[in-house]
């Protein structure tokens, strides 16, 4: 018999009674007391200094997690984390939440420190891989060292510039994103009748069709099957990796309370999210490898390039489940903050659709030299992403004991101390709103807050100051396919169409509700009407 199965015989109801609360009380006394006072100590023999303390005035910091969850909840995320830096005059803060030190910052310098110069300091963490592996496994996004550098040589060639510019895939599903339009909303089957003509004005969420078109088109490259969200209202694969995200988020801002968090609907849905894509999978992998290698097959798919690379089905599922996630979030969340922000500015619609039809003409396709070469419609995407960056909030874990150049001393100019295991949380929201970081309002410079492509033609930002798609050796590896995908999709719209009516107004109050889960998207949707231009 072994040595616990002879204790747990010697167990008794009363001994459990009894060590079970002490044990719980040990572990509460290690996390909160005893181990903080031990980093204190590790802290204050380091060299460097310690950024403004957010002021607390419960214990543990309970009011400071009180506002960071309501704040949340009422998609006040960027009022809360700028307050946090006016308060303490200064771009870094530091606080202990619930016995865990916590450094916050918007600095570039220190952004631009755990993204790049001091790359191997700082990486996802092990807490991060275990929060998110049901959903993403051992993909890009929750991998640090050799495994995350695995999985970026298997989908870099993926993204190349043969496959980035090949634009026909969007083409067959901006079709049905026009007839979605028209009819107000997904259509209710694909053979459904439309009158296109009567659909001028009629209200429609645009990001509810942008989440969709985004999905259909993602599908299609990558598996070479799309699941026709477009088509179809209710479409359980779409529903299911929305309720997914929707639970994983919460999961991952829980923190060690996230056993807490019911995890139904969330295995249901990884359950549905895995069969969809194994069938796919499966029949990749019976096919002969030489066949994949060929790459000949005018129906080539992104699944079949990384099969021709590994035949391992959970690295296949893996990689396909992240760039999915990125392939729709990213391009879905920008094409419908430039809708939003177009339809309350009519007069960057009209120089945007002046370009459009002068590079392009009303109605032929556009090449991928003409989108690059489109300088205004360009603007009008760096704008979107420098108000609305996809990621807003982020976080890195420090593996190792190591500093952020600066934030530190009265006057923020010394180093701050980071201990191993510590969370750096980083905000390129905020920090692409900071005033002091651009030129001072004038005639030709518009305020920070206010959308103005025209600040494109005067101004550049500094490096490490504008990052919407982060940067560093993590730098977003679709970044040229998303930003391909919005041009084609903002161009063929602007062709057809020639205003928009908004509708937000009376929504929002002109005040966008900022949803941050995992990318930033508009809380109430983005309802507007699309007036299609006369035909000559």
């Amino acid at each position: 018999m072994g040595l616990v199965e002879t204790a747990i015989e010697h167990v008794s109801v009363k001994s459990v009674l009894i060590l079970g609360p002490a044990l719980l009380l040990a572990h509460l006394a290690w996390w909160l007391v005893l181990r903080p006072a031990w980093q204190e100590i590790k802290l204050a023999r380091m060299t460097g200094a310690r950024p403004p303390r957010i002021p607390s005035k419960l214990p543990f910091s309970i009011d400071f997690i009180y506002r960071s969850v309501k704040a949340s909840m009422n998609y006040q995320n960027l009022p809360m984390w700028k307050s946090l830096f006016v308060q303490a005059n200064s771009s870094t803060v530091e606080n202990r939440i619930a016995g865990r030190r916590v450094v916050m910052t918007c600095d570039p310098e220190n952004i631009k420190a755990i993204l790049a110069t001091q790359f191997g300091d700082y990486g996802k963490g092990e807490p991060f891989h275990r929060e998110w592996k049901a959903f993403l496994g051992d993909s890009i996004f929750t991998t640090d060292g050799d495994l995350w550098h695995g999985s970026r040589q298997l989908i870099r060639p993926q993204f190349i510039k043969d496959r980035v510019s090949d634009l026909h895939v969007f083409e067959k599903h901006m079709q049905t994103l026009f007839r979605a339009i028209a009819n107000g909303g997904a259509l209710n089957g694909e053979g459904q009748h439309v009158d296109l003509e009567a659909g001028n004005g009629k209200p429609v969420d645009i990001s509810d069709l942008f989440f969709r078109f985004t999905l259909d088109s993602a599908t299609d490259f990558l598996l070479g099957k799309d699941v026709k969200s477009l088509s179809n209202p209710r479409q359980e694969f779409a529903e299911a990796f929305a309720e997914v995200q929707r639970v994983q988020s919460i999961i991952s801002r829980a923190g060690p309370l996230n056993v807490f968090v019911p995890r139904g609907s969330f295995r249901k849905g990884m359950k549905i999210i895995n069969a969809f894509i194994n069938q796919y999978i499966e029949q990749t992998l019976r096919l002969d490898p030489n066949d994949l290698a060929s790459k000949s097959d005018a129906g080539y798919t992104f699944l079949h390039a990384l099969a021709g690379f590994t035949r391992d089905r959970q690295v296949l599922r893996d990689q396909l489940i992240a760039v999915l996630l990125a392939g729709r979030d990213t391009t879905a969340c920008t094409l419908s903050w430039t809708i939003y922000e177009l339809a309350r500015h009519p007069e960057a619609l009209k120089k945007l659709r002046e370009e459009i039809l002068r590079v392009v003409g009303p109605t032929r396709a556009p090449t991928y030299e003409d989108l690059k070469g489109m300088k205004y419609l360009q603007n009008v995407m760096n704008e979107t992403l420098r108000l609305y960056p996809v990621v807003p909030f982020n976080v890195r874990l420090a593996l190792k004991d190591t500093t952020l150049p600066r934030g530190g001393g009265p006057d923020g100019s010394l180093p701050v101390k980071v201990l191993k295991d510590t969370p750096i949380a980083y905000s390129t929201l905020v920090m692409q709103r900071r005033e002091d970081l651009y030129p001072p309002v004038s005639a030709n410079f518009a305020p920070v807050d206010v959308f103005s492509p025209d600040r494109w033609s005067v101004w550049q930002p500094k490096p490490w100051q504008y990052i919407p798609f982060n940067g560093g050796p993590r730098i977003c590896i679709g970044q040229q396919f998303a930003l391909t995908e919005m041009a084609y999709v903002l161009t063929r719209l602007f062709q057809k169409y020639e205003r928009l009516d908004n509708y937000m107004g009376k929504i929002d109050g002109g005040n966008p509700c900022l949803r941050a889960e995992i990318v930033l998207q508009p809380g109430d949707g983005v309802k507007v009407g699309f007036w299609e231009a006369k035909k000559a």
